[in-house]
């Protein structure tokens, strides 16, 4: 049986990545869901400090959660229409209404930009739809290798990304942040800045190594692992990219540096 692990990106993921994925695994009954959102700890490099530290990545203007940009907001629980009208504007109401989470989607992004430097993401928060269709391996447990067929599953929702314009989805952020800035304080981080976190996951998710065909897989139990101990070790985050293929990983790295650039006045490029 098939489970869902995140936008994808992550992401994922409508603000940075806007992907589903699927932990590789065989037939399986799914785990009893966690009961925290994010119950493992954070890493040493992007914990959160006890008070805030200078933001390195300031969001424009009234978009920074002034009075004026707060005012003209609905509030959180209620942001669920205005945000998906906005979206709509960049992916068609078709897309959204056949990916994206009919509701709480500022909090399920959040959460999921959140964990996606983590080992593991909460499967009951994700923004988007996951990919259909059962992840295949090569051979057998003992010596087993990642099928190229997996990577077909996330092509429609990558091609979806591939049309959005990063700047126009920027302009929508910006719009929205003082919403997603409440939503990641009330995570658990009152003294956090959340357009901080996410430029520091997408940071992590362009840094993704790009391991070279077959990908090799072991079989302690039930559920498949990276036979390489360097790409098991890491992030949930930087997995999915793995796992969804070498060309869709590198249209998705592209949209992730682009909208990057569109935040932050010192854009870098993806890595290869």
């Amino acid at each position: 049986m098939n489970r869902p692990l995140l936008p994808i990106i992550a992401t994922i993921l409508i603000i940075g990545l806007g992907l589903g994925y699927y932990l590789v695994e065989r037939r399986a009954e799914p785990p009893a869901r966690p009961t925290t959102v994010a119950s493992a700890p954070m890493p040493a490099s992007t914990a959160a400090p006890a008070a805030r530290a200078a933001i390195e990545h300031p969001v424009p203007g009234a978009a920074s959660g002034g009075s004026g940009a707060a005012s003209s907001l609905p509030a959180l629980d209620a942001s669920d229409g205005p945000l998906r009208a906005a979206l709509a504007g960049l992916v068609g109401a078709d897309a959204l209404k056949r990916y994206l989470a009919p509701e709480d989607l500022i909090r399920r992004i959040v959460v999921t930009v959140d964990n996606l430097p983590r080992s593991k993401l909460p499967t009951d928060r994700l923004p988007v739809a996951t990919p259909p269709g059962g992840f295949i391996a090569n051979g057998g447990g003992g010596h087993a290798t990642l099928d190229p067929r997996n990577y077909a599953r996330y092509t429609p929702l990558v091609d979806v990304l591939s049309t959005i314009d990063m700047r126009a989805l920027a302009k929508v952020y910006f719009r929205f942040y003082p919403l997603f800035q409440s939503a990641y304080q009330d995570l658990g981080y009152p003294h956090g800045y959340f357009n901080d976190r996410l430029i520091a996951v997408i940071d992590q998710l362009l840094a993704t190594p790009q391991p070279s065909a077959p990908i090799e897989l072991v079989q302690p139990h039930v559920q498949y692992h990276f036979a390489d101990p360097v790409l098991e070790g890491l992030s949930a985050g930087q997995k999915i990219l793995i796992r969804m293929g070498p060309q869709n990983a590198m249209v998705v790295k592209a949209k992730l540096a682009a909208l990057r650039a569109a935040l932050t006045t010192a854009p870098i490029a993806a890595t290869p």
